[in-house]
C-alpha cells in the first residue's frame, strides 16, 4: 500500500534536487559536482557533495546519502510517501495511490489540518483582540511573554464558553470529534474540548496543526493542563513532541535536542536562544518519540528534574541508546528551577546548564554522592552502594568498570570489593534487593540476548531469520552458533566452553514469554545494517573506491532509515536479512580490515 511506484519515479526525476537543497545549505558548483556545508551535522569546511546529473547527494563527513525524496525525508522528519507528497506539490505532480482508502485517507488528513488551522487562527485572535481575554493577555505578561512572543509562537485563548468554537467554525459531529476540537453532549449538542484556557498549538514536524496544549488560568478550575485526546482522529501524544518543527534546524546543525516537560518551558528556551528545545505533550519520552528524535539528532539534554524518576527511566534510556543511536545527557538546573522561569530570570544560567549538560549514569552518580555522608566510613560505604546500584545498570561492562573507579577515589573505599559488588548488582538485577533467593539474571538485555533466549524457549518465530552476521559480540555469536549447530541446548552447553556454556544457562532460567520475535529481529537488522555501513563507509574512504562501494552503502543507509519506522510484518526486513547473510563476508571482511 503506498503511491504508485510511477508517480515515485516521475516526482524524483522532475524535482530539482539543487533546488530543493538549497533551501537548507549554499552549494557552489565546483566541476561536475555542486559542494557545500552538510545540513546534517556542524562543519566549518564544505563536504556534502551533490551530483545533479544523477540526482544524488554524498556527505564525507557523516556518510548521509539518498536521493532528492531522501534529502526531504532526513530533512523534514517525513515518512517515505510524505516525502513524495512534498514533492509532488512543489512540481504539481497529482499521485496516485495503489489502495484508495490511503488516497482517501491521506485527503482526510489534510482536510482536518486545515480545521484545527482555523481553531488555531480563531484561538490566537481571541486572544489578541477579545475583550475577555484580558486575564489571559495579563498571565502571559506575567511570564513575560508580550504580543510579540504570542504572535511567534501563535499562543490563543479558548473564552469560557461551551460552544463558541464550534458555532464559528459550524463542524459536522464527525469533524468536530475526530479534529479533537470538541465532541457531543447527551441531547445531541456540540461542545469545544477547551474551554476558559491559554491554548499552545501543537505542530508536526512539517509545521501542520494536529492539536493543542490548554493551561488555564491561576484561579480557573480543573486540571493545570489539558491536551487535546489521543481519541481525536490524527493526534497522538506519544508520537508528537512540540516545537519540534521549530527546533529541527538547528538541532540539525548541532546534532542536538533539548527536552523539556512544559510549552512555556520551550517558549522560553527559544527567547534564550535555545532553539533546539521540545517538549512532551502530557507524556513521558516514549519509544516513538525517541525514535522521533534520533531522525534530527544524537545527543538528547533532558532539561527536567532526572533525579526523581531516574531509576524508572534508566533503563528505557540505555535501551533507546542503544537501539536508536542516542546519548542522553541532563542539564543541572537550580533546585526547583524549570527551564521557563530560569529563562526569564537567569537565561545565562539556562544556556550554562544545557551546554554543561553531564552524561545520564554521571548525573545521577554525583547526585547520590553529594547527598552522602562523607566524613564517615559508614556512610562513604553507603554512598559507594547506592552510586554502584546506578552504576549497575549501565549495559557496557567498560562504562561500569570507568565509573566504579572514580567512585572508589570519591568514596575512599577499596576498588576491587566495589567491582565485587558492582559484579553481584549486575547479576541481580535493579529489583533483586536484598533478597538472596532472586532468580539468576544477564543484567541488561540485549537485542543479540533476547534472541539467545528466544532460540532456546520459542525457537520457531525467529530461528529460520537468524544468521551469524546478525551477532557483533564474540560470546554471543559462540552462542548462537552453539545452539544452531546442536541438537538441544543441553546438547549445545556440553560442546560449548565455559562461557557460552554459562551464557546459556542463565538465558535458559528466564521467561521469553513477552519477548517480541518481531521486534527483537528488527533490532538485530538495524545494527547490523548499521555497523554494516559504517564498515564499507570506512573501507571506500581508505581505498578511494567511493563508486565500487557506494551501491552498498546507499542500500544499507536506505534499509536503517526504513527500520527506523516501526515495522509490522517480518516480509519488510527479510530484503536486508537476505543481503546481510549474502554479503557476510565481505561486510565482515571489511571490519576486521577497519578494526586491525
Amino acid at each position: 500500500m503506498g503511491i504508485v511506484d510511477e508517480d515515485v519515479r516521475k516526482v524524483r526525476d522532475e524535482s530539482d534536487i539543487i533546488r530543493i537543497i538549497t533551501e537548507h545549505t549554499q552549494l557552489k558548483k565546483t566541476g561536475a559536482q555542486w559542494m557545500g556545508l552538510c545540513p546534517f551535522h556542524g562543519e566549518k569546511s564544505p563536504s556534502f557533495s551533490v551530483n545533479a546529473e544523477k540526482g544524488v547527494y554524498y556527505c564525507f563527513g557523516c556518510q548521509v546519502s539518498g536521493d532528492v525524496i531522501d534529502f526531504v525525508r532526513e530533512i523534514e522528519g517525513l515518512d517515505f510517501a510524505g516525502s513524495v507528497e512534498f514533492l509532488a506539490a512543489k512540481t504539481g505532480i497529482p499521485l496516485r495511490y495503489t489502495d484508495q482508502n490511503e488516497g482517501r485517507r491521506r485527503n482526510r488528513r489534510k482536510e482536518h489540518a486545515e480545521i484545527v488551522q482555523k481553531a488555531v487562527d480563531s484561538y490566537h485572535r481571541r486572544l489578541l483582540e477579545d475583550p475577555g481575554a484580558r486575564p489571559a493577555r495579563d498571565y502571559l505578561r506575567s511570564r513575560g511573554y508580550g504580543g510579540d512572543v504570542a504572535r511567534r509562537f501563535q499562543i490563543g485563548w479558548a473564552p469560557d464558553d461551551w460552544s463558541l468554537l464550534s458555532r464559528e467554525l459550524r463542524l459536522s459531529d464527525e469533524d468536530l470529534k475526530a479534529t479533537g476540537l470538541g465532541g457531543i453532549n447527551k441531547r445531541g449538542g456540540q461542545y469545544d474540548f477547551f474551554r476558559a484556557r491559554i491554548v499552545f498549538p501543537i505542530f508536526d514536524v512539517q509545521g501542520g496543526p494536529v492539536g493543542f496544549g490548554g493551561r488555564k488560568l491561576p484561579d480557573g478550575e480543573g486540571p493545570k493542563y489539558k491536551n487535546t485526546s489521543d481519541a481525536a482522529e490524527y493526534y497522538s501524544k506519544s508520537d508528537v513532541l512540540y516545537g519540534l518543527h521549530w527546533a529541527k534546524a538547528e538541532a540539525g546543525r548541532l546534532d542536538e535536542l533539548v527536552v523539556c516537560e512544559g510549552y512555556t518551558d520551550v517558549i522560553g528556551c527559544h527567547l534564550a536562544g535555545i532553539e533546539r528545545a521540545v517538549a512532551t505533550c502530557g507524556t513521558a519520552l516514549t519509544p516513538s518519540h525517541a525514535r522521533l528524535i534520533g531522525r534530527f539528532a544524537r545527543r538528547v539534554v533532558l532539561a527536567f528534574d532526572a533525579d526523581g524518576a531516574g531509576q524508572a527511566a534508566a533503563e528505557r534510556v540505555y535501551a533507546w541508546e542503544e537501539e536508536f543511536g542516542l546519548q542522553f545527557a541532563v542539564a543541572a538546573l537550580p533546585e526547583g528551577a524549570d527551564p521557563g522561569d530560569l529563562a526569564g530570570s537567569d537565561p545565562e544560567a539556562l544556556r550554562q546548564a544545557i551546554e554543561g549538560a553531564r552524561p545520564f549514569l554521571e548525573f545521577r552518580v554525583d547526585r547520590v554522592l553529594a547527598r552522602g555522608d562523607m566524613d564517615s566510613a559508614e556512610g562513604r560505604a553507603r554512598a559507594a552502594t547506592e552510586a554502584m546500584t546506578l552504576v549497575a545498570e549501565h549495559p557496557d561492562s567498560l562504562v561500569r568498570d570507568q565509573y566504579a573507579m572514580s567512585i572508589a577515589d570519591r568514596c575512599q573505599v577499596g576498588i576491587d570489593e566495589l567491582r565485587r559488588r558492582g559484579a553481584a548488582a549486575v547479576v541481580a538485577g535493579p529489583d533483586a534487593g536484598s533478597d538472596a533467593g532472586a532468580l539468576p539474571g544477564t543484567g541488561h538485555l540485549t537485542p543479540e540476548t533476547q534472541a539467545l533466549r528466544l532460540l532456546i524457549h520459542r525457537p520457531d518465530p525467529i530461528s529460520t531469520h537468524l544468521t551469524p552476521v546478525l551477532f557483533a559480540d564474540r560470546l554471543n555469536r559462540a552462542a548462537y552458533l552453539a545452539l544452531r549447530g546442536a541438537v538441544d541446548l543441553h546438547g549445545a552447553r556440553a560442546e560449548a566452553g565455559s562461557d557460552v556454556a554459562d551464557l546459556l544457562g542463565r538465558l535458559a532460567v528466564q521467561d521469553a514469554t513477552d519477548d517480541d520475535p518481531l521486534g527483537v529481529l528488527t533490532r538485530l537488522a538495524y545494527l547490523a545494517a548499521e555497523r554494516a555501513a559504517i564498515g564499507l563507509e570506512a573501507a571506500a574512504r581508505s581505498t578511494g573506491d567511493l563508486a565500487g562501494y557506494q551501491p552498498a552503502i546507499s542500500f544499507l543507509r536506505t534499509e536503517v532509515i526504513k527500520l527506523r519506522e516501526p515495522v509490522t510484518e517480518g516480509a519488510e526486513i527479510e530484503g536486508l536479512l537476505r543481503w546481510l547473510d549474502d554479503h557476510i563476508e565481505r561486510v565482515e571482511g571489511v571490519e576486521r580490515g577497519v578494526d586491525g
